[in-house]
């Protein structure tokens, strides 16, 4: 689905009364065709922004779920629902997008349908539960629960990302003084080394040629690295060989490798028990939950998974034969599905992936520091030895 631009009118109706909104249309002749379908006289028509994936946040997806169930929960219909929460609303293109939506469920289109329409903004995840709560009747429920379940996976992806972004920053900055002092320091000192009229050590040499590396050709290197990292990212995008050694490089991490691997099992065994708990079979909840993952080997293993199912093996069997997966999923799984109690066992083993999740990353920040110190130190460190080797042998160059 390409990027939706929003369209804001103004018009009148039959009675000459004023009305005006917003639409996501192709462009201007769609919209002044849907205002000639609605009997409406379009006065002005005029292209707003254009909306892509970025520009629909979580919080507002989840803001809008808890304030339909809370409205559903007070009696109102889905209908009016919509309509009160898209009026409510400040951003104009959450308006325009509620308003379509409330326009399709008064035409009778189902709520789930009209969800499955927009997959730029609502992930398959939600299309699939939303039609539970039609067929159960608790729609209400099947918002709330989806919320939550959003909320916590956002909070633990911005958890993982704010643990990891202080251990790069420091690399980052270790690096760029690094960098620094071989292109604008070390050069002062050679002019000085070459007073000596004697020779340099070996390893102030080797520092000072790659200084001279750095500066000859630290002009290519800067785009070809960058060209580098492009062709890295097309070829892993393009290629799924690409993408399965990229995420297993990225499980073998120390540290990092626990911290992805908690957080893609806490996504799957949540979202599992979300569809348990709201109805799915078991082999839906796992169509649903292969829906939203972005990563390849871990969509991969869930198809595995599948398979085992539909062959009439039980999951905890299925499990076993695949490595992404701990042995505590393994034995809590087949624990609930001897006691007929999987709903539950899934949740809680979501739930503990999640808190291990939250605490590695709590850790991380402190794990890390005694490292990056180490590194920053060793980059640093280095660079002021080989300036100044020269100058602690300076009386036997004299001499």
């Amino acid at each position: 689905m390409a990027d939706p631009l929003l369209i804001q009118w103004q018009a009148t109706d039959n009675k000459g009364e004023f009305h005006q909104g917003a639409c996501f249309c192709s462009g201007r002749q769609e919209a002044m065709e849907r205002l000639m379908a609605l009997e409406l006289l379009p006065l002005k028509v005029s292209k707003g922004r254009r909306y892509r994936a970025g520009d629909w946040k979580w919080q507002h997806k989840i803001a809008f779920f808890r304030e339909l169930a809370t409205l559903l929960q007070a009696g109102m219909t889905l209908s009016a629902s919509l309509r009160l929460v898209g009026e409510g609303h400040a951003d104009p293109g959450w308006q325009a997008l509620l308003t379509q939506i409330e326009q399709s469920v008064s035409e009778g289109v189902p709520f789930s349908q009209a969800l499955a329409e927009w997959p730029v903004v609502f992930p398959p995840l939600y299309p699939a539960l939303i039609a539970v709560g039609e067929l159960t009747g608790r729609m209400d429920e099947c918002c709330l629960r989806l919320a939550g379940q959003q909320e916590r996976e956002q909070l633990l992806q911005k958890k993982v990302i704010r643990a990891l972004r202080y251990p790069l920053f420091v690399v980052a900055v270790a690096l760029l003084v690094s960098i620094g002092m071989l292109v604008f320091v070390l050069p002062e000192f050679v002019s000085i080394y070459q007073s000596f009229n004697a020779p340099l050590p070996a390893f102030t040499a080797a520092v000072i040629a790659l200084s001279e590396g750095l500066q000859h050709y630290g002009l290519l290197i800067l785009p070809l690295t960058g060209g580098g990292f492009a062709y890295w990212r097309w070829q892993s995008r393009r290629l799924p060989a690409w993408q399965r050694s990229e995420q297993q490089w990225l499980l073998q991490l120390p540290l990092i490798g626990r911290l992805y691997r908690g957080g893609q099992l806490s996504r799957i065994f949540l979202t599992l028990a979300l569809t348990q708990q709201a109805g799915l079979p078991l082999l839906q909840g796992f169509q649903a939950v292969e829906k939203t993952l972005d990563h390849l080997l871990w969509r991969e293993a869930i198809v595995a998974l599948q398979q085992h199912i539909a062959g009439g093996s039980p999951l905890h069997q299925a499990l076993a034969h695949h490595q992404l997966f701990t042995p505590l999923c393994y034995q809590l799984i087949k624990v609930g599905e001897e006691a007929g109690a999987l709903d539950s066992l899934l949740l809680r083993l979501g739930e503990w992936h999640e808190a291990s999740t939250h605490d590695l990353a709590d850790n991380l920040a402190a794990a890390l520091e005694p490292l990056m110190m180490v590194v920053t130190g060793v980059l640093v460190g280095t660079l002021v030895i080989a300036m100044y080797l020269p100058i602690f042998n300076l009386g036997d160059a004299l001499g």
